[in-house]
């Protein structure tokens, strides 16, 4: 008998209307997790929920404002209302600003990639601990970057955001492993809608970023994270805690360059 890892769970995955959200929440709802699609665009992520159930899974489409308290709050209600209980909360929504030099950052544009990925994830996990630490049972999987890890060029605000989000994940783990509540990040090189805009915009650098990729490619968001983001919510990752997994085709051994020229502000 085939007995799907995710039975019996609920999720809620944020930016799950396309990319890496998207691959996470299918390769879930394909486990038997039932997935709140929790997303700013509307079309696209009821788009998203009905693909998933086509091909046999348990979803709704929630719209969400990472940048909004209550509307944050709301995806997590609504695992509740539809599901019955919330089990995994997977953090991952971000739309960029766009690449400028660090000098030209304004506060607003900080302020955003903090909000958006470190109080973003603070909300959805406070918003389902009780639920959690009443069941005994939780599992965060937040999605940080290499951007930040490697401290590429032109995007201080994502890479500051995320690096907050990883503390903040660390410092979870530990306050919560006593409670049965795993936190994990997952720092993944997938093909998401970001990589596809930078592709058609720079076709010359992705394919060099590709090629520096020792897998020799730029991962499948289903097939490739997906699959890592299942385990880090499964029974099989119930001892593991507050790790960054690199789920990159090994792209963070060495770094991948990034160093394209934009011209500053007069």
């Amino acid at each position: 008998m085939n007995v799907k890892r995710l039975s019996g769970r609920a999720a809620v995955v944020t930016g799950a209307a396309d990319g890496v959200g998207f691959g996470i929440a299918a390769r879930m709802a394909a486990e038997g997790a039932s997935v709140i699609v929790a997303d700013f665009d509307a079309e696209k992520g009821a788009e998203a929920a009905r693909t998933i159930e086509a091909a046999g899974g348990t979803a709704a489409f929630v719209f969400c404002d990472a940048t909004k308290k209550p509307s944050v709050q709301g995806a997590i209600g609504a695992a509740l209302e539809r599901f019955g209980s919330i089990d995994i909360v997977v953090n991952n929504a971000y739309r960029g600003l766009g690449y400028s030099r660090i000098e030209d950052k304004s506060d607003e544009v900080m302020q955003y990639g903090i909000d958006i990925s470190l109080f973003a994830a603070k909300w959805s996990m406070q918003a389902a601990f009780a639920h959690m630490k009443a069941r005994r049972w939780g599992r965060i999987v937040n999605v940080a970057s290499l951007n930040g890890v490697n401290a590429h060029m032109y995007s201080a605000e994502y890479n500051v955001g995320k690096e907050a989000l990883r503390a903040y994940t660390r410092s979870a783990a530990r306050e919560w492993a006593p409670l049965g509540i795993t936190a994990n990040i997952i720092c993944p090189a997938a093909v998401s809608a970001a990589f596809r805009r930078f592709k058609e915009g720079s076709p010359d650098n992705a394919r060099l970023v590709e090629a520096q990729n020792p897998m020799g490619r730029i991962g499948d968001p289903e097939a490739d994270i997906g699959g890592v983001a299942v385990f880090l919510a499964s029974e099989d990752a119930r001892y593991l805690t507050g790790n960054t997994l690199f789920v990159d085709g090994g792209s963070h051994i060495n770094g991948v360059a990034w160093a394209p020229e934009i011209a500053a502000k007069e």
